[in-house]
């Protein structure tokens, strides 16, 4: 079992990810262009994204996430995971309206958490 410090890192690493996928300027700069100091891409962000957050979702009133949290959470997994099925190069979807819409859910994610990347 996780301890609540655990679950506290977990979820902040989960909200991590979820900032990169808002962040354009970082997946200009990370995914496609290569540049550090962050290693990641965006078959990358995908993985830690539902491998991390579909556990916290299932129990996540042990992760200490609202109803209200837990409902925007799980609409942003739906939508995520629809365009992720899709796409796979960021090259190609990076400036498109369907990319911005996701960038925009992630960052009401964010706003529902009060999360400040650190």
């Amino acid at each position: 079992m996780f301890t609540e410090d655990d679950k506290k890192y977990i979820l902040n690493q989960f909200l991590r990810t979820i900032w990169g996928i808002s962040n354009i300027e970082y997946q200009n700069r990370t995914w496609i262009q290569g540049e550090g100091p962050n290693c990641d891409d965006f078959e990358e962000t995908c993985c830690h994204f539902f491998d991390d957050g579909d556990p916290i979702l299932k129990n996540y009133k042990e992760y200490k996430i609202t109803d209200e949290q837990y409902v925007i959470l799980l609409a942003f997994r739906k939508e995520f995971q629809a365009f992720s099925s899709l796409n796979n190069w960021p090259q190609l979807f990076i400036d498109t309206p369907k990319w911005t819409k996701i960038t925009e859910r992630a960052k009401e994610v964010l706003e529902a958490f009060n999360y400040k990347k650190e």
